[in-house]
């Protein structure tokens, strides 16, 4: 059975709302994940005030909103056309300017390396064709720029938390439909594979995930599939950032040979 994409304009125009489970993607995991892409930046003494950057699946627009802040001028690109809207509206209501469009990874509406960051968030595990969004990245990619991203590996661990718990157990899902498929998983060297062949190196992966108590992550699923929190509350509860194991999902970053 294939993945439930058609989710994000069903339930997309919540993003914003603690109480969408779409929501779980800000809480900590925006923070997290972002905390870690401005060290990336840093280290590579980047200074990203006035860079052209495109989020590629931007959904709501969590990470899109993050890097505008930074002083990027910011492409927002998603296939839902409802959670695009909701991205375009909030950035709207938070004096942000972000150039949002519908369209999908496969078929960037962006010209030929004009950007100079590429961020990819929840969006690699969820496409039928990997190798072509990650050519539309690196095509859209000036020389030397940066892909920012992060996935689930495929791996034991991940059919166990983000298949089984997440998703198939009753009393932990967060949502009542199939939102991952484990052999759509990407292991950290089919990955950097694709990325070469299309001219992107590899600089780094590290790991994501809670680095909450794992009772205390548990928990907190229970409550929040009981209606006790919000989903932006157990994300929170999560603490969800860097952490050393790759095993269950990852980041990191390429560059686009000069």
């Amino acid at each position: 059975m294939g993945i439930d994409n058609q989710i994000y304009d069903r339930i997309g125009g919540g993003w914003w709302d603690e109480a969408n489970p779409l929501n779980m993607l800000n809480g900590s995991f925006t923070p997290g994940r972002f905390a870690y892409f401005r060290s990336v930046l840093a280290r590579r003494g980047l200074d990203p005030a006035g860079l052209r950057a495109v989020d590629i699946g931007c959904g709501g627009g969590f990470m899109a909103e993050e890097f505008a802040r930074l002083g990027c001028q910011v492409a927002g690109i998603d296939p839902s056309e409802v959670s695009v809207r909701t991205a375009r509206e909030h950035a709207g209501s938070s004096g942000l300017t972000i150039g949002y469009a519908v369209a999908s990874g496969e078929r960037l509406p962006l010209d030929t390396e004009s950007v100079e960051l590429a961020c990819c968030c929840d969006v690699l595990e969820h496409v039928s064709d990997l190798d072509r969004v990650i050519g539309e990245t690196a095509r859209v990619l000036k020389p030397g720029g940066i892909y920012l991203f992060d996935t689930i590996n495929r791996t034991f661990a991940s059919k166990i938390l983000v298949i089984k718990v997440a998703q198939d157990w009753r009393p932990t899902r967060v949502i009542d439909t199939e939102l991952h498929s484990w052999n759509m998983f990407i292991t950290p060297t089919e990955l950097e594979g694709t990325l070469r062949r299309h001219g992107l190196r590899l600089g780094e992966i590290t790991g994501l995930g809670p680095r909450a108590n794992k009772l205390v992550v548990l928990r907190s699923y229970l409550q929040a599939r009981r209606g006790r929190i919000t989903f932006g509350r157990l994300s929170e509860l999560m603490d969800v950032g860097e952490v050393k194991a790759t095993g269950v999902s990852y980041m990191g970053y390429a560059v686009k040979n000069e």
